[in-house]
């Protein structure tokens, strides 16, 4: 007995002993799992890194404000590990997972619960990445998370839904078989390297995901998930008001399910372009009327060299907008109107450099000089570019940019930082895309010396180009064609009057100095400073945010832009020669952290610039001075009115449901011009008629100012002196009223409209009564409660087509329903035989909404509404959009918001029975089939009046 009780007390001792050192492993292994990343001294929120014993590592972020929670995962599996007999399969499976799981088999469950409670969810499958994400009101983050970790875990692949979910990959593929977009991304796979897996085609359609007895569909999609998918691969953020032990228990009970494979990333080691091709040109034709020259340079992998950013220092020369750059020597000789330059993509072992450019005709014509001036400018970054104090100007930027860095919303940060957990430690997760550690020479020269003419694949796009004897891409039916480039003449052959203007940026007179705050509190709203000369200006000091920055909005409303599509035409133009006036001058002050946009609007022109406060008022100046003595040349005349009547000439190109639903809109909307109105005067206007048309703009105007931000009443005033003084001297003040959308006539308008694309477009469009709040409110919550039922009926049951969605469609206060379905195999005719016999079942549905569904589904609307302000710019926004509506009050969103909240179950039926059975004053806009002409429709709907407030 004695031996046993001592036998017993020993174990007793060397159990708590081995409990005490599991304890201490385990608390170990926490603490050297969980890590706080550095972040920006303007971040309030709190950051935890931890990795669960799957191997599936996780950024939890509590943001104790957010009204909003979301989660990411991203999981380092994409189209580059499609197998070549089954390609598409990754984007397949992305598809397949939202598509029910053991514990919620229901394929709409994850959907209506996310839509339900104010939320949304999406996905993309990547070359070497799939991510998956959504948003939510925060209080039913948990829930949420259950069903979101449950499609990683233990998805069903339903057999039924397999064959139906490959309907829809094909209509995705279908929808987009005519964009230039993907028509020349498959022609770069197509000249790219066939052992490199970016040769395969990523979208997948029915006969890559054939589905028969001899191939079935569904064992090589659970093969896939099994050998790709595992939680080692995976990087989860999850945002929420919640704390951060609450985060990371949620996360560890419901993600460490997901079962650890112990698989690697695929590396691709092909390189990406076959160098012994090189250098060669690949001409191809687009559809539009665009034009782009790009060149492709494979270098090695950037991904290692994220603390220096060797490549970033390259692109930043190259991609200059300065005086003397590369792009205001081609822009200022009618050459090219964009080019941007950068790391085309980078799989982890190959990357490519690339420089794009837009070109204007003359610029197509002359691609040939163009391509040895690109060496040119090349050569002088080598010769003369490397250099310290470039360097320490960028870094400088970057962290001013880093210590002022603003949140953005909820779902975009858990995209961004669940995608950068899979390249970037955890400790400088947050501060990674902002590091410039130190001088690097040494690295920049190693790209530049890949810069090379023996080193490039040039592409050219072009509407008509040469093509002798052209290849076609498989499954977009692009034409292309390859030749050799001469290396000895890209090196010696640029002309000698575009090269002697070549020269490397100046320093950047725009790096702000003064990052002080204003003293004072935020006020609550603006305040009407007085009229000075009659001009409205609006003062809000704003530093709830901590960042040094402000936003000043001036509009000159004025009747000379509403007048006719001529006036139109010319207000376009009109612009585009100020902002080609102010490119390359202003360029230095959007590298600075300023950024500017002058823009025309129903009632006139609108001029915003924000940034920094600290040389704000200097960009203003030169704006203004611009809009008030423009210079107009004939070049550029040229240029822009060939770029309008392209893009014009392009929109007849769009997508059908994009042509259904701007015609909607231009018919409905006072002061707006159709197409067809704005083309021909586009073609008719002269050099003459802009330059008359710009002495004559000021002469009346309606102005009004908003300055908002870090910044005192004495700023706001001084801008204010300013604008009188360079832009208002001659002129006479108007009132130039806002304005409106013709009510429609009662019953439902059927309009056809020609359009050339194999798909069906149909956006169907019910008008609310008046604008009133109550009224906006009902079709709100109404669009809430059936977009989600909308979309599993017509795009997951019925599979008429991958666009498909039922939306709020307001236009100027005026509320609206909208019903859109893009078809690759309906007719219109059937399209609107399936919304109405869904319209009809789900009347009862609405019926039977008992008041705590109601009341979920409205708050979930008015989640929306009043969506919480996370930038300064946001607010500013808001303000602006309150003061073009006349709302003194400032407080349209809460108005909206309380009527949303007054809405009755009643009210909602009557609602839906008038603008979803009976469609009591309703346009349905369709391709295909019987219907008024746009122009027979355009012209009924202008002789109604306009919809009032009661």
């Amino acid at each position: 007995m004695q031996i046993g009780n001592h036998l017993n007390a020993r174990i007793q001792v060397l159990s708590a002993n081995v409990f005490a050192l599991l304890f201490l492993l385990f608390v170990s292994s926490l603490a050297s799992a969980a890590q706080t990343p550095d972040k920006s001294p303007n971040d309030k929120n709190d950051y935890r890194f931890i990795e669960l014993d799957n191997g599936l590592k996780a950024i939890l972020v509590s943001d104790k404000n957010a009204e909003k929670a979301a989660a990411s995962m991203n999981v380092a599996i994409g189209s580059g590990d499609d197998p070549k007999e089954r390609e598409g399969i990754a984007h397949f499976l992305e598809h397949m997972l939202f598509l029910g799981t053991e514990k919620y088999p229901k394929a709409g469950e994850y959907q209506q619960f996310i839509k339900t409670h104010g939320g949304s969810h999406n996905a993309f499958t990547a070359f070497r990445n799939t991510n998956y994400f959504f948003d939510i009101q925060a209080d039913y983050l948990e829930p949420a998370l259950d069903r979101f970790a449950q499609q990683f875990a233990a998805p069903l692949f339903t057999p039924e839904l397999v064959e139906r979910e490959r309907h829809a990959v094909h209509s995705e593929f279908r929808a987009k078989q005519k964009e230039d977009g993907r028509r020349f991304y498959s022609v770069k796979k197509a000249t790219s390297n066939p052992e490199h897996a970016f040769h395969q085609f990523a979208v997948g359609n029915l006969t890559t995901l054939e589905n028969t007895e001899d191939n079935p569909l569904r064992p090589d999609l659970i093969e896939f998930w099994q050998t790709h998918y595992s939680a080692n691969l995976m990087t989860l953020a999850v945002y929420g008001p919640q704390s951060l032990d609450k985060l990371e228990t949620t996360v560890r009970a419901r993600f460490g399910t997901i079962e650890n494979r112990h698989l690697k990333p695929r590396a691709h080691t092909a390189s990406l372009l076959e160098t012994e091709k090189l250098p060669a040109l690949v001409t191809a034709k687009a559809i539009k009327d665009v034009r782009s020259l790009s060149l492709s340079f494979p270098i090695p992998s950037q991904q290692k060299n994220y603390r220096t950013k060797p490549a970033s220092y390259v692109s930043n020369l190259l991609g200059h907008e300065g005086p003397g750059s590369l792009f205001d020597v081609l822009k200022k000789s009618g050459l090219a109107d964009s080019l941007s330059a950068g790391i085309g993509m980078d799989t982890g072992e190959n990357a490519t450099l690339d420089i794009s450019m837009a070109l204007t005709p003359e610029g197509l014509s002359r691609y040939e000089e163009i391509l040895p001036l690109v060496f040119k400018y090349i050569d002088i970054i080598r010769e003369r570019g490397i250099d310290q104090q470039r360097f320490q100007e960028m870094q400088r930027l970057a962290q001013i940019d880093f210590r002022f860095r603003e949140q953005g919303e909820p779902v975009h940060e858990a995209m961004r930082l669940s995608s950068q957990l899979q390249d970037y430690p955890a400790d400088v997760l947050l501060s990674a895309p902002w590091l410039m550690e130190r001088y690097a020479p040494d690295q920049y020269n190693e790209i530049l010396d890949r810069l090379t003419p023996d080193n490039v694949m040039a592409y050219l796009l072009a509407p008509e180009p040469k093509l002798t004897n052209p290849n076609l891409t498989q499954w977009y039916d692009t034409p292309w064609q390859i030749e050799p480039l001469n290396a000895e003449y890209l090196r010696t052959k640029a002309p000698e009057a575009l090269t002697k203007a070549l020269r490397l940026p100046l320093p950047n007179p725009f790096v702000p100095e003064n990052l002080a705050m204003v003293s004072g509190n935020t006020m609550n709203k603006p305040e009407l400073l007085g009229n000075q000369d009659s001009m409205a200006i609006w003062f809000a000091r704003d530093t709830r945010f901590n960042t040094p920055k402000a936003n000043v909005f001036f509009s000159l409303r004025t009747p000379a832009v509403r007048a006719s599509a001529r006036s139109h035409v010319l207000t376009k133009l009109l612009i585009d020669s100020i902002n080609n006036n102010l490119n390359a001058w202003a360029y230095s002050a959007r590298l600075a952290g300023l950024d500017y946009s002058i823009y025309p609007h129903l009632r006139g022109i609108t001029v915003r610039v924000g940034g920094y406060t600290d040389k704000l008022h200097t960009l203003m100046n030169r704006i203004l001075m611009q809009i008030a003595t423009p210079e107009v040349t004939r070049q550029r005349f040229d240029i822009a009115r060939q770029n309008l009547i392209d893009s014009l000439q392009n929109k007849a190109k769009n997508r059908p449901v994009e042509q259904t639903s701007r015609f909607i809109q231009t018919a409905l909307l006072e002061d707006t011009w159709s197409t067809k109105e704005k083309l021909q005067a586009a073609r008719e206007v002269t050099l003459d008629d802009l330059i008359s048309f710009a002495n004559a703009l000021l002469s009346e105007v309606d102005p009004v100012l908003l300055a908002h931000g870090n910044i005192t009443e004495a700023y706001a005033l001084n801008l204010a002196q300013q604008v009188n003084a360079v832009v208002l001297g001659k002129s006479d003040l108007v009132d130039v009223e806002r304005s409106r959308v013709h009510r429609l006539p009662e019953n439902e308008m059927l309009v056809s409209l020609n359009v050339d694309h194999p798909d069906t477009g149909y956006t169907l469009y019910s008008q609310g009564r008046n604008t009133s709040f109550e009224e906006r409110a009902r079709f709100r919550l109404l669009a809430q409660i059936i977009s989600s039922p909308f979309y599993e009926d017509i795009r997951t049951t019925r599979q008429l087509g991958y666009i498909v969605y039922a939306t709020p469609f307001e236009l100027l206060e005026t509320p609206g329903l909208g019903f859109v379905v893009q078809s690759p195999t309906a007719s219109q005719e059937e399209i609107d035989q399936a919304v109405r016999e869904f319209a009809k079942r789900y009347e009862e549905v609405l019926g039977n909404l008992d008041e705590e569904r109601l009341s979920r589904e409205k708050q979930a609307v008015i989640s929306s509404i009043l969506d919480q302000d996370r930038q300064l710019g946001e607010i500013s926004g808001r303000y602006w959009r309150e003061i073009d509506r006349g709302s003194d009050s400032f407080d349209s969103r809460e108005k909206l918001a309380e009527a949303v909240k007054a809405v009755s179950l009643e009210d909602l039926k009557t609602t839906y029975r008038d603008a979803v059975l009976n469609r009591d004053r309703a346009i349905r806009a369709v391709t295909g089939g019987e219907g008024l002409s746009a122009y027979k429709a355009r012209e009924l709907v202008r002789k109604q009046p306009p919809v009032t407030a009661k």
